[in-house]
C-alpha cells in the first residue's frame, strides 16, 4: 500500500520538511500517511510571521475575509469524498459519522463567511450626565491579534473549523497545533487556505513535537489561547498561559433524564445515537441516564435490544455504527473501567467486550457513583442507566459532577423544562433530544471542569476581538 505524505503549513506555505509523523489507519493499525512534523524553530518562525501579519489581517476588508471563507466552503464541497476518506482512515470514523462531520465542516465555514461581515459596534449615548453632554461616542470590535489554537483528535475537521473559521472572520493571524493522531484533516484545510490571497503569515498549521509545543501556550506574543481537549491538560495549560485570555472546551460526562411522560421509543432511538455515535468519542456523548421508575424496565429492555443490534466493524461499511477507538490503549482503558464497575456490583446488560480497538457498546446499571465510568469522562461506548422517582432529586444527581457541558431531558411538562433550564449547572440544556445535539452557530461550552468561554462562530469571534472606544468632544 502506498503511503501519502503531507507537508505542514508555515506562514501560508507548504513545507515538506520531513516525514517524521506516522499516522495510522485506525481500523487496520497500519501506517496510512506520513506528515511533516515541526520543531521549535518552525514554531518560532510561525509566531513571528503571525505577529508581522497582524496589521494586514486587521485591515483586511470584511468582504475579503468572507470570500476566503466562501472559497473554503466551495473547495470543501468539491473535495467532499476525499475529505470523508481521510476522516475514515485517520479518525477511524464510520462512514456515516465521517460524512456528517464533513457536512458540519462546510456549514461552520459558511456560517463564518456570513459572520465576517457582521462584526459591528454601536453609537453610545454620552449625554447621560452634564459632564459628558458635549461628547459623542462609538465603539467597535477590533481583532485581538495573533491567536494560538490547539485541537484534539476526535473531530479533526469540525473542532479545527470552530477555531480557524472565526479567526479568519475576525481578522486574527493564527498558529494551529492539530492532534498528532489525526493531523491530516487540518492540513487539508491548510492546503485550501493556501489557495487564498491572505497576507503572508496569516496562518500556520504545525503538527509539533512535545518540545516545541510549550510556545503555543506560553509565548506572550499570542493574544489568546483556544484549546479543546481533556480537562487535566486544559487547566494545566491555563496555569501556564500568562496574561492572555484562554478559551477552553474540556469535555464532560453528559447526563440525560427521561421522565414518565416521555416518548419512550423516541428516547431509546436518541439515547442509542447519543451514547454510541463515534463509538462514544465525543465530549457530549450520553454517559449517564436518569429514567423515571415507572418506565425504567420498559426503556431498559428496549435499549438493550436496540444497542445489542448495532453493527460493529469496518468503518467503510455503510451499515457499521461502531468503529474503532483511537488507540488500542484507549480500548483497554474502557473495558478496565467497565470491569471496575462490575467488581463493585454493577451489572453489564450488554456489550463491554474488546476486539482489538473496538469495544462493543455497553449498558450498565446499578453502578456505584464513585466508579470511573460514572464519575469521569469515559470517551468510549459506555452508558450508565439508573431509575429515579423525584424530578428535583434527579436534577441534583445530574449536577453532582465536576463536569457541566450539556444535558438532555425527555419530557413534555413545560414547568419542568424551565426548572431544569434554571437549575442545571451546565452550558446547555436540550429538551427531547440528547446533549450530543449541536448546531454550529449556537453558543457551545461548559462550566466547572468542562471549560471556560463559548464556541459557536459569533461567540468565538467575540473572544477573538476586543472593544475599542471612540469618544469625541464637540467643540461647537
Amino acid at each position: 500500500m502506498s503511503i501519502s505524505t503531507y507537508p505542514f503549513y508555515l506562514a501560508n506555505r507548504a513545507v515538506h520538511a520531513n516525514t517524521d509523523l506516522a499516522v495510522e489507519d485506525k481500523h487496520t493499525g497500519q501506517t496510512a500517511y506520513r506528515v511533516a512534523r515541526a520543531g521549535a524553530a518552525e514554531v518560532e518562525q510561525a509566531i513571528a510571521a503571525a505577529v508581522d501579519a497582524r496589521q494586514a489581517m486587521a485591515e483586511l476588508p470584511s468582504h475579503r475575509r468572507r470570500d476566503v471563507l466562501q472559497h473554503c466552503v466551495d473547495r470543501f464541497q468539491e473535495r467532499r469524498d476525499e475529505l470523508i476518506e481521510v476522516l475514515i482512515v485517520e479518525g477511524g470514523k464510520v462512514i456515516t459519522d465521517a460524512t456528517g462531520e464533513v457536512g458540519r465542516l462546510i456549514e461552520t465555514f459558511q456560517i463564518a463567511a456570513e459572520e465576517a461581515t457582521r462584526i459591528g459596534g454601536e453609537v453610545l449615548p454620552m449625554d447621560i450626565t452634564p459632564r459628558a453632554e458635549r461628547f459623542w461616542g462609538m465603539w467597535k470590535r477590533v481583532p485581538i491579534g495573533p491567536v494560538s489554537l490547539i485541537t484534539p483528535f476526535n473531530f479533526p475537521y469540525n473542532l479545527v473549523a470552530h477555531k480557524v473559521a472565526p479567526a479568519i472572520a475576525a481578522g486574527c493571524p493564527f498558529v494551529l497545533k492539530p492532534a498528532s493522531k489525526t493531523p491530516v484533516g487540518a492540513l487539508l484545510i491548510g492546503e485550501i487556505l493556501a489557495e487564498c490571497d491572505l497576507p503572508e503569515g496569516a496562518f500556520s498549521i504545525l503538527p509539533a513535537d512535545r518540545e516545541a509545543s510549550a510556545a503555543f501556550t506560553e509565548d506572550e506574543r499570542f493574544k489568546l489561547l483556544s484549546f479543546t481537549g481533556s480537562d487535566e491538560v486544559g487547566w494545566a495549560l491555563k496555569a501556564r498561559a500568562g496574561k492572555k485570555p484562554v478559551v477552553m472546551e474540556l469535555g464532560g460526562n453528559a447526563a440525560c433524564l427521561v421522565d414518565a411522560d416521555a416518548d419512550i421509543d423516541h428516547a431509546v432511538d436518541r439515547l442509542t445515537f447519543g451514547a454510541f455515535y463515534q463509538s462514544g468519542q465525543s465530549c457530549i456523548s450520553v454517559q449517564r441516564v436518569q429514567v423515571h421508575e415507572s418506565i425504567y424496565d420498559t426503556l431498559r429492555d428496549k435499549l438493550i435490544e436496540k444497542v445489542g443490534g448495532l453493527k460493529k466493524g469496518d468503518p467503510r461499511d455503510s451499515d457499521t455504527f461502531i468503529g474503532p477507538l483511537i488507540s488500542e490503549g484507549d480500548a483497554e482503558r474502557v473495558v478496565d473501567w467497565i470491569a471496575e464497575a462490575v467488581d463493585k456490583g454493577a451489572r453489564c446488560l450488554v456489550g463491554g467486550k474488546r476486539e482489538g480497538r473496538i469495544v462493543t457498546p455497553a449498558i450498565l446499571e446499578n453502578v456505584d457513583r464513585d466508579c470511573r465510568v460514572y464519575d469521569n469522562e469515559v470517551f468510549g461506548p459506555v452508558l450508565v442507566i439508573e431509575p429515579f422517582s423525584d424530578f428535583d432529586q434527579a436534577l441534583e444527581i445530574i449536577n453532582d459532577s465536576r463536569y457541566g457541558l450539556q444535558a438532555g431531558l425527555f419530557l413534555r411538562d413545560i414547568d419542568k423544562m424551565h426548572r431544569a433550564w434554571n437549575r442545571l449547572d451546565v452550558g446547555g440544556v436540550v429538551i427531547n433530544d440528547v446533549p450530543a445535539f449541536r448546531v454550529d452557530h449556537m453558543p457551545y461550552g461548559g462550566v466547572k471542569d468542562s471549560g471556560l468561554g463559548r464556541e459557536g462562530i459569533r461567540f468565538a469571534v467575540e473572544d477573538m476581538t476586543e472593544i475599542r472606544m471612540l469618544a469625541v468632544r464637540n467643540m461647537r
